[in-house]
């Protein structure tokens, strides 16, 4: 392990878990979970030879909480731990929200150390219904999940948990849960709403680097139609993968799989044309 912690603004810390040698892979949590998240999934890519780095964002796990968040700071974390551990030829793995870290990420850092990015159950690209956007979530849908989360957060884990990982254990429903807990609720409201209302349509088909996305049909967190499918539209040359009967929560109930498409995806590099 290179070094526990990443230094970022204003005197704030990211704990970082880095495995193994060979080629890099860099996942990214989604909303409410921290890097332990990824342990079967980084443990099989270890298996096969790649390096495996996954870091707590900031106000989740044993990172510092600096009590606000939005998808620009998020991103400039993400380059800190990309510069300080000095990658490059990244594969990057970005679950649920991470999906606007990344783009957001290359948007005002470029894409000079990412070689290929891999999307899992990606959130976005633009949630909110609207004009050009009729087929979205409409918003007193959203200003009643807010609502929900800020006033009465174990009703909704405990409506939520287990579509997001069907057939998962009590025991692991229940630390999924106390991870929950366990962060900042300020952090997690604020990304919440960044969530809901960033428009990432423009940042997604002004991607060029190579990416796969990785999308149960099952997902009920992001559903296919309004997202995977709606991002692979957007972003030049990007592959779908679709895992038929399967939910959000992939990491935690198909591991094996997961690790094996990944390490599959990052030992292929095929650059788009600029």
């Amino acid at each position: 392990m290179t070094a526990p912690f990443v230094e970022i603004a204003d005197g704030h810390r990211l704990f970082v878990r880095d495995w193994g040698r060979g080629a890099p892979v860099l996942l990214l949590a989604g909303w409410a979970m921290d890097s332990s998240v990824w342990a079967d999934t980084m443990t099989g890519l270890n298996a096969q030879g790649l390096r495996t780095i996954a870091y707590d964002r900031r106000g989740h796990g044993r990172s510092s909480d600096p009590g606000s968040v939005d998808f620009d700071g998020l991103a400039d974390d993400l380059a800190a731990v990309i510069t300080q551990l000095d990658l490059s030829d990244l594969t990057v793995v970005a679950h649920s929200c991470a999906a606007g870290e990344v783009l957001r990420y290359i948007g005002r850092h470029g894409a000079e150390r990412i070689g290929r990015i891999v999307m899992v159950g990606a959130q976005g690209p633009c949630l909110p219904a609207g004009p050009g956007n009729e087929q979205g979530i409409p918003r007193v849908a959203i200003e009643a999940l807010m609502a929900e989360l800020a006033d009465n957060l174990r009703a909704w884990l405990d409506a939520n948990i287990e579509p997001f990982a069907p057939g998962a254990d009590q025991r692991t429903l229940d630390r999924l849960i106390a991870g929950v807990f366990a962060c900042s609720r300020r952090v997690l409201l604020d990304l919440q709403r960044e969530i809901v209302e960033t428009d990432l349509r423009e940042e997604a088909a002004a991607l060029r680097v190579p990416v796969t996305l990785i999308h149960g049909d099952r997902d009920a967190s992001a559903p296919l139609d309004l997202t995977g499918k709606r991002y692979a539209a957007l972003i030049p040359g990007a592959d779908l993968l679709v895992y038929e009967g399967i939910a959000h929560g992939v990491m935690v109930t198909h591991a094996a799989r997961l690790a094996r498409d990944i390490a599959s995806i990052a030992a292929r590099l095929r650059p788009l044309a600029a």
